[in-house]
């Protein structure tokens, strides 16, 4: 039996996959500059014989690595960047590693690397003969930021991909069947004339106006958008002192819809508003597009094959240390946070490392808060993405219990069975060809011959190369 063949295979790739999951959550680095992650990836990849494409998109760190021939093609989708000021040692109280360092407190160490182990267990099975195919894995950089996809997606290197799988660290184990907000990220900024605040405010004009007015409108437009929008912003440039009119500021807004079209016309609205700013302050005002991703379309040929896996080839219980560890780390959480969790899975009290699947078909036309480039792709090619409890329930990503957990045995052994399940679908879409066209008979349904365009135009460069800067 394969299958049997591939747990084996899995097994004993998991000391040298953990060992380079726990590496990179020691070096991390932000957005972009995912050098030392890109790179260790590369050569554990290129070592085995899977075939390098490198710097897609003119990003240094971005790149996919290919086994196999012909079709079906499967891909694999991972992630490696960290999040400021979130550094973090494995010890179940605050303890800093670098003061405002970054932090994997979003467990893209894990998510990544789980993606190379799915790859070298599939590669066995190739070389032996019993399956056939392409897979692909994707080191994707900049998930954090909601562009780094929708760069490599505007190369075409998803294009030929037959289906799609993904996961993300989380406190349970859960096929992930509902959909993200679409979202854009965009930076405003004003351009005045500086003067002496006190000797001769006449004489300038003021770019900070221009922010404060644009906000006053932003936060007038909320009422008048559709339930569940979003608009969050900060000001990132305020001028540089009380006694100077500042003849530069800059203000981030990120924008969140139900779909694509919603956020468009939200950032249309949104140019108008920074427009009559600019008018009514005597200033100019240029912007500056850095992500425009999609929302996030479901598959349930994958999220059944999924769950079917996870029923099939349950999780390992924790050890009791790793329970321990897991109560004195959630002390530090918020009690209702904890609580709101623990009833939306319908938990035990006292089952602080669930190991159970959950898969809630109600949940499929239904959207969560947050957003994702991974949307991108499932506007591509069919995807799937699953949950697997890599901390206690109530552990929040983003926060330094996150960075913590994800730096322990708990951590790892979440990623490896999201490698495990991963691996045991793609088998078999790599094997039941009705599988791979069914999931595709879905996908044209969802799209409904809509074809994917990149929300950032060829002019919108990557971090790294010399952005442009368009006048409104």
């Amino acid at each position: 039996m394969s299958k049997k063949d591939l747990l084996t295979i899995l097994k004993e790739l998991e000391n040298v996959i953990g060992s380079l999951a726990l590496d990179i959550w020691q070096n991390p680095q932000i957005a972009y500059e995912e050098t030392y992650a890109s790179a260790a990836q590369k050569k554990v990849l290129s070592d085995a014989g899977f075939l390098i494409t490198d710097s897609i998109g003119g990003m240094q760190t971005a790149f996919y690595a290919e086994y196999g021939k012909g079709h079906p093609i499967i891909g694999i989708l991972g992630e490696f960047d960290a999040l400021p000021g979130l550094s973090q040692s494995s010890k179940p109280y605050k303890d800093p590693v670098v003061e405002n360092g970054p932090g994997h407190a979003c467990g893209h160490h894990l998510l990544g690397t789980a993606g190379v182990e799915t790859v070298l267990a599939l590669k066995e099975l190739i070389d032996q003969g019993k399956v056939s195919g392409t897979i692909r894995y994707y080191g994707c950089p900049a998930e954090e930021v909601l562009s780094g996809k929708t760069f490599m997606a505007r190369e075409g290197v998803f294009d030929d991909l037959d289906c799609c799988l993904t996961w993300h660290p989380s406190t349970s184990n859960v096929v992930q069947n509902y959909s993200t907000q679409a979202m854009i990220s965009i930076k405003y900024r004003f351009h005045g004339v500086p003067a002496h605040a006190a000797g001769a405010p006449h004489a300038g004009r003021s770019a900070l106006d221009a922010v404060e007015i644009m906000n006053i409108g932003a936060n007038y437009l909320r009422e008048h958008l559709a339930d569940g929008t979003r608009i969050h912003y900060a000001i990132t440039n305020g001028g540089q002192a009380p006694n100077i009119v500042p003849d530069e500021a800059e203000v981030w807004y990120y924008l969140r819809g139900s779909d694509r079209d919603q956020v468009e016309d939200m950032l249309s609205r949104l140019h108008d508003i920074a427009k009559g700013a600019a008018l009514i302050t005597g200033t100019s005002t240029s912007h500056e597009l850095l992500a425009n991703c999609y929302h996030m379309l479901t598959n349930d040929t994958l999220d059944i094959l999924n769950y079917r896996n996870m029923e099939d080839y349950p999780m390992e219980s924790f050890t009791s240390d790793e329970t321990a560890y897991a109560a004195i780390l959630r002390k530090s959480m918020d009690p209702k946070l904890i609580e709101a969790s623990r009833r939306q899975l319908q938990l035990d009290p006292n089952d602080i490392l669930p190991t159970k699947n959950f898969y809630d078909v109600k949940l499929k036309d239904s959207t969560m808060p947050g957003s994702t480039d991974v949307a991108d792709v499932s506007w591509i090619a069919p995807l799937a993405s699953i949950g697997t409890t890599c901390g206690p329930i109530g552990t929040q990503v983003h926060a330094w219990q996150a960075t913590a957990v994800f730096g322990t045995s708990i951590g790892l052994k979440g990623m490896h069975y999201a490698a495990r399940i991963m691996a045991l679908t793609a088998y078999d879409l790599l094997t039941e060809p009705a599988l791979v066209e069914q999931a595709k008979a879905e996908f044209a349904e969802a799209t409904s011959g809509r074809p994917y365009q990149a929300g950032l135009e060829e002019s919108i460069l990557a971090p790294g190369t010399e952005r442009k800067e368009q006048l409104i």
